[in-house]
């Protein structure tokens, strides 16, 4: 044991970033670095790890950032699983990503063409409001007037945040598909 705890400190030690392992990860180490010596099971570092501290507690929330509604009607899915695109502007995804910073969150949402996975439309704001969506689809349709028509596919919620923005999205664009998840037209 007291040679198993010596190992573990040692991989510890070899990098800022081993003191994030956790069970597995120094399960496989160990199995790694000493093939030669017989290494007990991954239940036995897991307690011998808790009885040194080398418990990593992870801070990654497993949860996303929306929440889908469960009493919106979903859409037909115009995609049907087929993201590509035989032209420009014709097939379009959109989602939004959270990125933590030190003083608050930053939402970047943006719209990709699936023709080339190029970036045609972006917005960046503090929060996730509708606000967030319509400005990502005015950029997109100011910057290239031909995605009117295209088939823009998106997560059901942000989806959801999109239609939410009633007059002010239906200023930016027409939607042709009034239901609350999937994909629609612009």
């Amino acid at each position: 044991m007291r040679g198993l705890l010596k190992k573990m400190r040692e991989i510890v030690a070899e990098d800022e970033c081993n003191d994030t392992y956790g069970r597995c990860r120094m399960y496989q180490a160990l199995k790694l670095r000493y093939p030669e010596d017989d290494i007990p099971s991954e239940r036995t570092v897991y307690r011998i790890m808790g009885e040194i501290g080398l418990v990593h507690r992870s801070k990654r929330k497993p949860n996303g950032i929306t929440k889908a509604d469960r009493e919106a009607r979903k859409s037909e899915d115009l995609f049907k699983r087929n993201f590509t695109a035989e032209k420009p502007l014709e097939k379009c995804v959109t989602d939004i990503t959270e990125i933590p910073a030190k003083d608050g969150k930053l939402y970047v949402s943006a719209i990709f063409d699936c023709y080339d996975l190029g970036v045609i439309g972006l917005a960046m704001s503090d929060n996730m409001k509708a606000e967030l969506c319509v400005s990502t689809i005015k950029n997109a349709c100011i910057t290239y007037p031909g995605i009117r028509g295209a088939i823009i596919h998106s997560d059901y919620t942000e989806f959801g945040i999109i239609l939410t923005a009633g007059a002010n999205i239906r200023a930016a664009l027409t939607v042709q598909n009034s239901s609350t998840t999937g994909s629609f037209r612009v």
